[in-house]
């Protein structure tokens, strides 16, 4: 999988590693981040099924990253065991802007 992130982005934050036991239950139904805000979904060991809403479904193993896409919601699911974090990024020239 590809990290579809735009040239300007730079990283500002990142989650917890989450596992299957300690995703949050906001991350398990639609959710989606703000304007501008862009993220990946990093998984370091395991699967996960990431669910952007109007495409399918697609699993995110060890080792792949998921684009999230700023205001799109969107969903995870673990398949089995998993451990992931969500990298956060932004354009810096846009950061103050809302």
């Amino acid at each position: 999988m590809a990290r579809d992130l735009p040239q300007s982005v730079r990283k500002y934050a990142h989650s917890p590693v989450f596992t299957q036991a300690t995703i949050p239950a906001a991350l398990r139904h639609d959710h989606c981040t703000k304007a501008s805000v862009w993220g990946l979904e990093v998984v370091s060991e395991g699967a996960q099924i990431y669910t952007r809403k109007g495409h399918a479904p697609q699993k995110v193993r060890a080792s792949d990253v998921a684009t999230i896409y700023p205001e799109e919601l969107h969903h995870v699911a673990p398949d089995g065991n998993v451990h992931f974090q969500i990298e956060f990024y932004r354009d810096p020239a846009k950061a103050g802007q809302r």
